[in-house]
């Protein structure tokens, strides 16, 4: 497991929770005084993944580095809402240049720092998946190969929601965009495209790959202060839901990442130099259809008939996943891989509940370890 998790009794907030933890054991978004590099002003939609995750992993790079740190932003979503001219939102240096070479204005910057001598100032690239998964994976490829000091971090809505929520490499196969409409015999986006980009940021054998969602601060937290530890190229690759381009209530963008990892498709492990260190284990397994229900780009997966063909692919996807990484932690399968459905009978019993591995509800009726 990539970091210790912490039972609290209290569910909501994580301030809450993080007030019965010793001050070293709390997360940096609990300390009144964390760098707040994304602050009020900006013009994020109301539930952006992407705002949550830019102010999560840069404040606790800014802890990591003392304070020195320079991000460096490809175009996408994070950029325009956050600095629409002449107004910013952040509160570090913060450079933009175009939408394809963020990694290679980030090298440029290390380079600079490092023919200063100040190698106390450390540097972050970051964008969104299609800058970094399609329009940027060339140069970012080659921040991998020279093994640049740069951290880079990716913020995955699954496609380009800035100019009208279009298709990227990282949109899953039957999500609807539009550029990929829910018409015709296989509806929304094809199956057997995209890119994983995690893997072939593995296969580059760098010093450090991990993936992470902001459903789980501390993992993500964790992983941000592992990756400022090293030296050379990481990478960091974000899920972070959009209400708009998914189709969900814009209250529901933790709840949504967290099925995304309890259900099997979005993976969180982290790798040094190609191999698999450590994975986050599936607490209560879910199915597919808990974490698609939801969004209305898969809506046509539902209705006006079921789709159980598409449904099936993708829980395929799911179950490959977590045999491939063991997210069950070591537990059987006891079904022959088949997702076990929300089951609940268990939360009859309310003292068990908190307890029970197997139970399959979203909300326990006891306890809930938060990050």
């Amino acid at each position: 497991m990539p970091v210790q998790r912490v039972k609290f009794y209290q569910t909501g907030s994580f301030v809450v929770g993080n007030r019965l933890l010793p001050a070293e054991q709390r997360t940096v978004q609990s300390d009144l005084h964390r760098t707040n590099a994304l602050t009020s002003g900006h013009r994020a939609c109301q539930g952006c993944g992407e705002a949550l995750g830019a102010r999560y992993v840069v404040d606790a790079a800014m802890r990591a580095a003392d304070g020195k740190v320079i991000a460096v932003n490809a175009t996408g979503c994070l950029e325009v809402f956050s600095t629409p001219y002449p107004e910013t939102s952040w509160q570090v240096p913060w450079m933009h240049s175009l939408f394809g070479n963020a990694p290679a204005v980030a090298t440029g910057v290390a380079a600079a720092l490092r023919a200063k001598g100040r190698t106390d100032v450390r540097v972050i690239g970051q964008g969104g998946d299609g800058s970094t998964v399609d329009i940027g994976f060339g140069v970012l490829s080659g921040m991998f190969e020279r093994n640049d000091d740069v951290l880079y971090v990716c913020y995955d809505n699954e496609a380009y929601m800035n100019t009208g929520i279009q298709r990227s490499g990282a949109t899953p196969p039957a999500a609807r965009t539009m550029t990929t409409q829910a018409v015709g015999a296989e509806p929304g986006n094809a199956f057997g495209q995209g890119k994983n980009l995690p893997a072939l940021a593995m296969a580059h054998e760098i010093g450090y790959v991990a993936t992470a969602t902001v459903a789980d601060l501390r993992d993500l937290e964790h992983k941000v202060h592992r990756a400022m530890g090293l030296r050379g190229a990481r990478y960091l690759h974000v899920l972070v839901p959009c209400p708009l381009g998914w189709g969900i209530p814009s209250g529901h963008t933790v709840r949504l990442a967290r099925l995304a990892t309890r259900c099997g498709l979005f993976p969180v492990f982290e790798a040094e130099h190609g191999e698999v260190t450590g994975v986050t284990p599936i607490r209560r397994r879910v199915g597919v259809e808990e974490y698609l229900r939801p969004q209305k780009r898969y809506a046509h997966v539902f209705s006006p008939e079921p789709r159980q063909d598409m449904i099936d692919a993708l829980q395929a996807r799911a179950d490959r996943n977590i045999r491939r990484f063991g997210l069950l932690d070591g537990r059987p399968d006891e079904d022959g891989g088949d997702a076990p459905r929300r089951n609940d009978a268990c939360c009859q019993n309310n003292t068990s509940c908190q307890n029970n591995t197997s139970c399959q509800n979203e909300a326990p009726c006891r306890s809930e370890e938060q990050s």
